[in-house]
């Protein structure tokens, strides 16, 4: 699995021009299901999403987790993280696992968060959306579960 991870001071996703998730001061994270992940890999990443000391301390030391900070996250699901452009000009996306396996992987992930105790916003599985994000600081993040990177 891969994630992108803003810091955000706000964020915001729209399908058909309806709000589906809001949130306030917290985390972004635009996760794609690769070929072969399973809980496992998810269960890594939320680790490391929900405990990154990405927060400002008292002192303005990036010190504090989405935990500690009592922020929301929101969870967007973007295939597009498992393009290969290495060839051509047209991106390949063999290496995204299948669209049924990774809404099951996307909602476990979800779900996961929940049973943690996350306030959780989320968009529409394999819906077109519009993400509004104000990043503070700005923070990004690139997460692999494989730990490419």
């Amino acid at each position: 699995m891969r994630a992108v991870i803003q810091r955000v001071s706000r964020a915001r996703v729209r399908v058909n021009g309806h709000v589906t998730g809001e949130t306030g001061p917290g985390v972004l994270v635009l996760l794609g299901v690769g070929q072969g992940d399973t809980p496992k890999e998810a269960d890594y990443l939320l680790e490391k999403i929900i405990n990154l000391r990405i927060f400002e301390d008292p002192e303005g030391k990036m010190n504090l987790s989405l935990l500690d900070a009592g922020g929301d996250l929101m969870v967007i699901s973007q295939f597009t993280l498992y393009a290969d452009c290495r060839k051509g000009r047209r991106p390949s996306f063999t290496d995204a696992a299948p669209p049924g396996e990774a809404q099951k992987l996307y909602e476990y992930f979800v779900d996961a968060a929940r049973q943690k105790g996350m306030k959780v916003a989320t968009g529409v599985f394999q819906a077109v959306m519009e993400v509004e994000l104000v990043n503070s600081g700005p923070v990004t993040i690139l997460l692999d579960s494989s730990r490419n990177f």
